[in-house]
Formats: C-alpha cells, sequence, structure tokens
C-alpha cells in the first residue's frame, strides 16, 4: 500500500494590510464625516469681529448674533442664538427659510447626506468583515468589493457637496460680513472625511484584488494536491 504525504495548502490570511488599513482609515473617515455633519461650523465669523452678525453655521443649524430679518424693510426683527434650519417655532423664521437655504445650500445638504448614509452602510459592513467574515466564506470577496464601492459613493457624493459650498458658501449677497466670515473647522472634517474615504476605497479595493488573488491560487494548490493525490495512489 503507497503511502504519501500531504502536500503543504497556503493557508489565507484573514485580512492583508491592506484590509488592515482600509478599516484605520475608514474610522477616520465615518468620524469626521458624521461630525461634520452634525455640527454647525461650516462657515464662521471672525471671533476677532465684537459686532458681527454671524456666529457659525453649519448644514442645519445656524447661530446668529444678531441678524435682522431680510423682508423686514424697517429691520424691527431680528435673530439671535442657534436655531435648526426648519425651527417651526420661532415667528418669522419660516419667512427667512428661502434665504438661509438657497439652491447651492440644498444641493450642498442633499451630496453631503448621501455621503453620510453611504458611510453608515459602509460602517455596518466593515463591522462584518472585521468581526465576522473570513476568506473561508464565498461572500467574503463580494462584501469588500461592496464596501470599496460605498466608500467611493461616499467620497463622490461628499465631494460634490464640499465644493459647490466651497464656491458658494462666502459668496456675497448670502451671509452678512462676508468678507469677515471664515470656513470652520466642520468644513475642514468634511474635507479630511471625503478624502479618507477615496482612500479607504482604494485600500479595500485593493484588498479585494489580493483576497481573490488568493482564492485562486488556493484552488490551484488544491487542484494539484488532488491530481499528486490520484498519481500516488
Amino acid at each position: 500500500m503507497l503511502k504519501y504525504q500531504k502536500s503543504e495548502i497556503p493557508m489565507m490570511k484573514r485580512r492583508s494590510l491592506a484590509g488592515n488599513c482600509g478599516v484605520g482609515v475608514f474610522v477616520i473617515a465615518l468620524v469626521t464625516v458624521l461630525v461634520a455633519f452634525a455640527t454647525p461650523s461650516w462657515l464662521v465669523s471672525d471671533y476677532r469681529i465684537t459686532g458681527a452678525k454671524l456666529d457659525r453655521l453649519g448644514l442645519w443649524t445656524h447661530c446668529f448674533r444678531s441678524l435682522p430679518d431680510v423682508n423686514d424693510d424697517y429691520q424691527r426683527r431680528f435673530f439671535v442664538g442657534c436655531r435648526w434650519v426648519y425651527d417651526p417655532f420661532t415667528t418669522g423664521y419660516d419667512e427667512i427659510r428661502g434665504f438661509l437655504i438657497p439652491p447651492f445650500m440644498v444641493a450642498t445638504q442633499f451630496f453631503f447626506t448621501l455621503c453620510a448614509i453611504a458611510v453608515i452602510l459602509a460602517m455596518i459592513m466593515v463591522l462584518f468583515f472585521f468581526l465576522c467574515a473570513g476568506p473561508d466564506q464565498k461572500f467574503f470577496v463580494k462584501l469588500i468589493r461592496a464596501i470599496g464601492f460605498l466608500n467611493m459613493g461616499a467620497c463622490i457624493s461628499g465631494a460634490i457637496g464640499v465644493i459647490v459650498f466651497a464656491v458658494f458658501g462666502n459668496k456675497d449677497k448670502w451671509m452678512p460680513e462676508h468678507a469677515n466670515n471664515w470656513f470652520g473647522w466642520s468644513f475642514i472634517l468634511a474635507c479630511i472625511g471625503v478624502v479618507a474615504c477615496g482612500i479607504a476605497s482604494s485600500l479595500f479595493f485593493t484588498e479585494t484584488h489580493v483576497q481573490a488573488r488568493k482564492r485562486r491560487q488556493l484552488k490551484e494548490s488544491q487542484t494539484r494536491f488532488q491530481i499528486d493525490s490520484e498519481t500516488k495512489a
């Protein structure tokens, strides 16, 4: 009776360096995008200007020190403090909503919301990729590819949002004293998050290629092992 020794079949690592780096960069993207999405510092007034009418504003919240009602020719009504842009309780606030949320702001809200949604969906998949899924599962490569596409979508939509805001957010005839207004830290985080989404996308696509190649190599090794076993028998 013939005896033979099993050939060594290469073991597939759960994640390569690209996958581990992709998870790390994605965490940065997740935090920065969601913080930027929720915080009201996309545009801020120069803190050195004591009489500034604008304090700061974000996608969903505006903070004013003393903003006159643009519809009141006699300027008897002023808005002070922070309010949700769709605040239904402040008298006259709904009447200036068209001024507070011009078309470019609606576009920024829309595209950055798509970015935030894509990042949240990717977070669920990344958790599954990091904690549960492994190379032995058939959908593993498809899962990584889906994460890559979600990050790419978040990068593209987020980039459109921040570019639109960068072009129109500090133009004259919108927020008062535009020359004394700056892009705030929320906007900077949004830009960092968009870039991080793009980097994470490329890393996950690299991981997809690596895992697909390892799977092909494993199948070839198994095929050769079966042929050698049949020949020795």
